[in-house]
């Protein structure tokens, strides 16, 4: 892969990705499926939803790759895009790897998130990830992203 540009901020990570989407050559109702781990990479999730609600997709997270607790992810009136109580079946042509798969002490071996990428030939793999987490893992290596997001939330300042 090469770098295609380099671009800042929250919409720099929103609009790529919803590019990306919009000329995948996905039909109505075609599956974008999130794969992270539940409380830091939900956030994130929600976001990128709520950047792409316009597209005719169906939307699906899955905490860390535990399929059977899939959940649909749906639009909440005058609160954006959330991860629902509602049990979501897949057919992803679109999985979408969050990085917090990839770090230390994540309860998820690298072989698994590569078994549920291969159960699902034909899906396009997307990475989205902060400071260069796929890379600092060796996910690079391993895993064939047809695109890497990749943020930095640096520096982080603190006032008081």
């Amino acid at each position: 892969m090469e770098l295609k540009e380099q671009l800042s901020g929250v919409p720099g990570m929103l609009r790529p990705f919803k590019a990306y989407l919009k000329e995948a050559g996905l039909n109505e109702g075609d599956q974008v499926v999130y794969y992270g781990c539940p409380g830091t990479c939900t956030p994130f999730i929600e976001l990128l939803g709520f950047a792409v609600r316009d597209l005719p997709i169906e939307q699906v997270y899955v905490p860390y790759v535990d399929e059977a607790a899939a959940k649909a992810v749906r639009p909440v009136e005058g609160v954006g895009m959330q991860i629902s109580g509602d049990a979501a079946s897949l057919d992803p042509k679109v999985i979408v790897l969050m990085g917090g798969l990839s770090m230390p002490g994540v309860p998820v071996e690298k072989e698994a998130v590569q078994a549920v990428v291969a159960a699902h030939p034909g899906a396009k793999v997307v990475g989205i990830c902060f400071m260069r987490m796929f890379q600092k893992m060796g996910w690079l290596e391993v895993f064939d992203f047809d695109l890497i997001i990749d943020a930095a939330i640096d520096p982080v300042k603190i006032w008081q």
